[in-house]
């Protein structure tokens, strides 16, 4: 399986529609891999919170019919990143978007963990409430963003659902990237499956992101890791590796806790 993680620069300087054909463009030349990946929140900066009531856009608005026309341009599967979703309800979401190789939109997930601690995307978004996971042909892909990272009953409930790739786009800060690195690394040792975390680059609302997107394969080995600037990061994996790691160490069949008890 050939992947491609595009750690796009989210700067104040550009604007939203320019980022958004730029972004387009860049989906396109990947035309050749199997699955593509775009960051949390890269219209707007996951940090730039005064900004997504007046961006915020319904599931199938500008971002979705810009990445549907990319995908199928390139014949990819794209995860494309996540966007301030103004829902019927007229909440705000941050919700992910991933479309098939035809541009059909194939799932969407709201974050359920929200960041910001009573301020920011924790009052400013509603929350999402169910774990999705996304049929490939030859392996199933789970979905998280960002903050979710930090809980690993998500991780553990998309691994129950068939996830063998666990695909995590941030907008995660410069300031805290050791945590970044290690908890994309725990993520995939304890679930024993790949972990695809595509972040951004730049600077926006005034804070520097940590870019460093990463690759890391079921037994925790860095396959591939992005600097800190924009840029493309590619790689190829086996997913069958996934159903070796686990029959060879089959440490999830060990579980105890969490597990609905037998009747």
């Amino acid at each position: 399986m050939r992947a491609s993680l595009i750690q796009i620069a989210v700067n104040e300087d550009e604007t939203v529609e320019a980022r958004r054909a730029r972004a387009a463009a860049l989906v396109r030349e990947q035309a050749g891999a199997d699955l593509v990946v775009l960051p949390e929140l890269w219209t707007t900066g996951a940090f730039a919170f005064e900004e997504f009531d007046a961006a915020a856009e319904p599931l199938r608005g500008p971002t979705y019919e810009a990445m549907a026309k990319a995908a199928s341009d390139a014949g990819v599967w794209l995860h494309a990143g996540s966007v301030p979703e103004r829902g019927p309800d007229g909440r705000l979401y941050n919700t992910s978007l991933v479309l098939s190789p035809a541009g059909d939109l194939t799932a969407s997930y709201r974050k359920i963990h929200r960041f910001g601690f009573d301020k920011g995307e924790a009052v400013l978004m509603g929350a999402g409430r169910e774990p999705v996971t996304v049929r490939l042909p030859d392996t199933t892909l789970g979905v998280a963003t960002c903050y979710d990272l930090r809980f690993p009953e998500l991780f553990r409930s998309l691994v129950d659902a068939g996830a063998e790739i666990l695909v995590v786009p941030a907008g995660w800060p410069e300031r805290r990237r050791a945590h970044w690195t290690l908890l994309a690394q725990a993520r995939a040792v304890e679930n024993q499956a790949f972990v695809l975390a595509c972040g951004t680059a730049g600077t926006h609302a005034g804070v520097p992101q940590a870019g460093h997107s990463i690759v890391v394969d079921p037994w925790g080995e860095v396959l591939a890791e992005a600097g800190a600037d924009e840029e493309v990061l590619a790689v190829e994996f086996d997913p069958e590796r996934v159903a070796r790691t686990r029959e060879q160490f089959p440490a999830l069949k060990d579980r105890v806790l969490g597990l609905e008890p037998p009747r």
